[in-house]
This record gives structure tokens, sequence and C-alpha cells, in this order.
């Protein structure tokens, strides 16, 4: 089970910090991915991270989103600072299977994650 908390009403300029907290054991295992949604639109990559932390974000967020992981408390989290209006959406999180690796070309790839969490609403306010 994968449970995203954190969404909410900000400014534009503001700053959100999502979390994920992930149940069951072995979370270092997995690989683990956030991904958004905006009203009418497909759901999008927004950044990643690996089994061994290695860290991957979809280019409108580089340099303003930061995806980060906490092994011992099953947590992995998204910093959002500078947001902007075309952030609003909603936040998904998600894993892969258990044990797999991610590149550049699969972090990207929705079909890459097997789990996913029930979303968390994020809305910029101009």
């Amino acid at each position: 089970q994968l449970q995203a908390s954190g969404g909410g009403l900000v400014q534009d300029g503001g700053s959100l910090r999502l979390s994920c907290a992930v149940s069951g054991s072995l979370f270092s295992k997995y690989a683990m991915g956030w991904f958004r949604q905006a009203p009418g639109r497909e759901r999008v990559f927004v950044a990643a991270v690996s089994i061994l932390g290695r860290t991957f974000y979809e280019d409108s967020v580089k340099g303003r989103f930061t995806v980060s992981r906490d092994n011992a408390k099953s947590t992995v989290y998204l910093q959002m600072n500078s947001l902007k209006p075309e952030d609003t959406a909603v936040y998904y999180c998600a894993r892969t299977r258990f044990n797999i690796g991610i590149s550049e070309i699969t972090a990207y790839n929705m079909g890459t994650y097997y789990d996913w969490g029930q979303g968390t609403l994020v809305t910029v306010s101009s």
C-alpha cells in the first residue's frame, strides 16, 4: 500500500513537500517514482529515485523539485520549491516491482511501475 500526503493550496512561488509512505517490508528494494495528472490531461512523469538513490527528473521540474527516500521510514518525498500554477495536478507515487533497477529511459515510463498510491492534490494559485 502506498499512501501519498502533503498536497494542498499554495501560492505561486511557494513550496510543498509530498510524502509517500509505503507499507510492507523491504522498501529499500523498490525504486520509487512520482507522477502527476493535471485536469483533462494524461498522467506524466515528475521524478524518481532508484534503489541506490540515483534520481531522475522531468525537465520542467529540474532545479525546483527534489526527490528523496528514507528507507528507515519506508517513505519517499518530493520537495517542491518555486511552485508555478502549471504544477497544479494530482500527484501520485508509485513503485516498481521488487529489486528492479531504473534508468534514464525506464524511469519516465508509467509501465515501469507496478503499485500506485491514491494521489494527493496540489493547487498553485497565481
